[in-house]
């Protein structure tokens, strides 16, 4: 996937959220995400993309960033607005930050739909500090979903964006171990059948819970989060006294002269 590709598969999912299918997996991302993000301290925090989720919405740092391309849409930009400050990057495989800069870095449907995963991933891990954590939305191919999704590529009657490349998990925690990134835990989510209406959707709501305790690997959706782990590295506690130059560190390099 060339990176035109990639951005015409990205305009694809900004529309897909938009749909019932879309606005039911916000939900629940957007729930797990407050959960997980509420106790991650630090004072720099990135969220990849996908302005249709505030994934940085319970966090408290400081300093927090949505990270946009040049032809990113107005609502990424309206981030601005409401707190977080733009980084404007090229493409997600080269992001505008220095190296062990960053706190937390969020990628929600990022991976699945780049030109270069590998390389976004690579980017992640660079601008993380050591013990930096980074969380992880996508979609499930081991799911209803994702079976829908496989038979729709021989009907041209796909359930999800077409373009995408959807990444298993045994499959996504091998490429994160091969960079120090070790998986802390992981969620599963949105078990209704991929019907295309909000009714019938809400319908098999009960599914949640009957999923979670019965099939919980079998969620449309999963939710990754994993620690940047540097052998030899152990922290005693919260260097405080860094506040300042950490900060000033985690300026995005197209702002710096």
């Amino acid at each position: 996937m060339d990176s035109a590709a990639s951005e015409k598969s990205i305009i694809a999912l900004d529309e897909w959220l938009l749909s019932p299918a879309g606005a039911y997996v916000r939900a629940f991302e957007q729930a797990c995400l407050d959960e997980l993000t509420a106790d991650i301290f630090g004072f720099n925090a990135v969220q990849i993309g996908v302005p249709q989720i505030d994934a940085l919405a319970a966090n408290r740092m400081p300093n927090k960033w949505q990270a946009a391309t040049r032809t990113s849409t107005a609502d990424e930009l309206a981030f601005a607005d409401s707190g977080k400050q733009i980084a404007v990057a090229v493409d997600f495989a080269e992001l505008p930050f220095a190296s062990q800069s960053l706190d937390l870095v969020v990628l929600p449907h990022v991976l699945e739909f780049a030109a270069e995963p590998h390389q976004v991933l690579r980017e992640v891990e660079r601008v993380l500090i050591p013990e930096g954590q980074v969380i992880i939305c996508g979609f499930n191919p081991a799911s209803l979903w994702g079976m829908r999704q496989g038979f729709g590529r021989f009907t041209s009657g796909g359930y999800l964006p077409a373009a995408g490349e959807f990444i298993s998990l045994p499959r996504l925690k091998d490429w994160l171990k091969l960079l120090n990134l070790g998986v802390s835990n992981s969620h599963f989510g949105c078990y209704a059948p991929p019907f295309r209406t909000a009714q019938w959707l809400q319908r098999f709501a009960m599914m949640e819970g009957a999923g979670q305790r019965w099939w919980p690997y079998l969620g449309a959706v999963y939710i990754v989060h994993a620690i940047k782990r540097v052998k030899g590295m152990h922290l005693i506690g919260p260097a405080w006294n860094k506040k300042s130059s950490r900060a000033r560190q985690a300026v995005p390099a197209t702002n710096r002269e």
